[in-house]
């Protein structure tokens, strides 16, 4: 059996028994199981599923970080693949089954690179990272200090089953995905009958003026080139055609790209809705949600990571990755803490079109096997050439 299909039957092993959230005991199992028999220092989470491995060079020298997620999504999975879900209603629908896959598979390289390294390498397989912070928690659980010394870099990515062409790698220094914040809102006002507005309070019309008017404020306040991305994707009002309610309930999720950006727009939406709210007598409550920092790549580290894709995997195997993703990713923590770079990776099957395939997160999604061993590779040789940079 080649080194391909030993990742490839990893991979689907995970992708049969997918997990959702911070606790993954038969996913960290598997990567456990996986990672037995190599020269590892190897600790488990305690508030989540965690795998932290220490592979200690043999040489002195810094730590390089690697990490992968291993969390599923509550997806039921479409896709007619002998590997398909057995969990109902849970599914690898991110490709985070091959993210694991590829750092297990680096572990394996740089077990066997070992007397070479010019320092030590953490391997940070990561649950929740669907929305649970489980990198800040990770964080908080000591993985940055796993190997006694702060990495002097770190690196992640993330396979892509549309948009991005088979085979190929972007990336880029500076914003790479956006920071995810939430923001519900409550307009209340008075009930009343659907005959009568005038002896009511009606919260529904301003709730919709308060929708509308969220985005006419970014794309009129902020800058076209560190855009604001708010959807509405949650509405609930009244319970009958000749009812009017009580109060209206949206929900919206909010994008930017720079930390100063965020910060302005959650005081300008909330100073809007309530603003609306008063000028028709109703009041508004405002509830803003923290969620994922900006993904920022450190310029030199991305320029280091195209360079390494260049020269392991083919001078046509990197292209410059043109803007931000609106996506968010909460490798965004470790990326606050310790410079790096994170990699988007094309794994759409190549008898499919990207432009056209069922996107992350679709219940149809696909991703092509033959990447493994390509991001194995990958992994193994950002470590090897950054702790020799290190040490040269």
């Amino acid at each position: 059996m080649t080194f391909q299909d030993e990742l490839a039957e990893l991979r689907h092993a995970l992708h049969r028994e997918p997990e959702v959230g911070l606790d993954l005991p038969r996913t960290q199992e598997k990567i456990l199981s996986a990672l037995d028999g190599l020269p590892l220092e190897i600790a488990t989470g305690e508030r989540l599923s965690s795998v932290t491995a220490v592979l200690r060079g043999g040489r002195p020298g810094p730590t390089v970080l690697l990490r992968a997620d291993m969390d599923a999504l509550p997806v039921h999975e479409n896709a007619d693949v002998p590997y398909r879900s057995v969990i109902d209603g849970q599914m690898h629908a991110c490709g985070h089954d091959l993210h694991m896959t590829m750092l297990t598979g680096a572990a394996r390289l740089l077990s066997g690179r070992r007397s070479d390294l010019a320092g030590d390498v953490v391997f940070m397989f990561q649950p929740g990272e669907e929305g649970q912070e489980g990198a800040k928690i990770m964080i908080e659980e000591g993985v940055l200090d796993a190997s006694g010394s702060r990495p002097v870099a770190a690196y992640g990515m993330h396979v892509f089953s549309m948009t991005i062409p088979h085979g190929l790698v972007l990336t880029k220094g500076g914003p790479i995905m956006a920071a995810a914040d939430t923001l519900s809102v409550t307009v209340r006002g008075r009930g009343g009958h659907g005959s009568s507005p005038h002896a009511a309070l009606d919260p529904i019309p301003a709730a919709c003026e308060i929708v509308t008017a969220m985005q006419t404020h970014v794309t009129r306040t902020f800058d076209v080139y560190d855009p604001v991305v708010v959807t509405v994707g949650s509405f609930h009002a009244g319970t009958a055609d000749n009812v009017i309610p009580d109060e209206a309930r949206f929900s919206t999720t909010i994008r930017t790209f720079s930390a100063e950006t965020r910060g302005r727009v959650r005081d300008g939406l909330v100073r809007l809705a309530r603003g609306i709210g008063e000028a028709h007598g109703l009041a508004v409550e405002c509830e803003f949600g923290i969620g994922y920092p900006v993904t920022v790549n450190d310029h030199t580290e991305a320029e280091f990571a195209a360079q390494t894709v260049r020269e392991t995997l083919g001078q046509g195997s990197y292209f410059p990755l043109p803007h931000a993703t609106p996506g968010s990713e909460d490798f965004s923590f470790v990326l606050q803490e310790v410079p790096g770079a994170f990699l988007l990776v094309g794994a759409c099957p190549p008898e499919r079109d990207p432009s056209s395939a069922p996107a992350n997160h679709s219940p149809d999604a696909m991703f092509d096997d033959a990447v493994l061993s390509d991001g194995a590779t990958l992994f193994t040789e950002l470590a090897v050439r950054r702790l020799a940079l290190a040490g040269g």
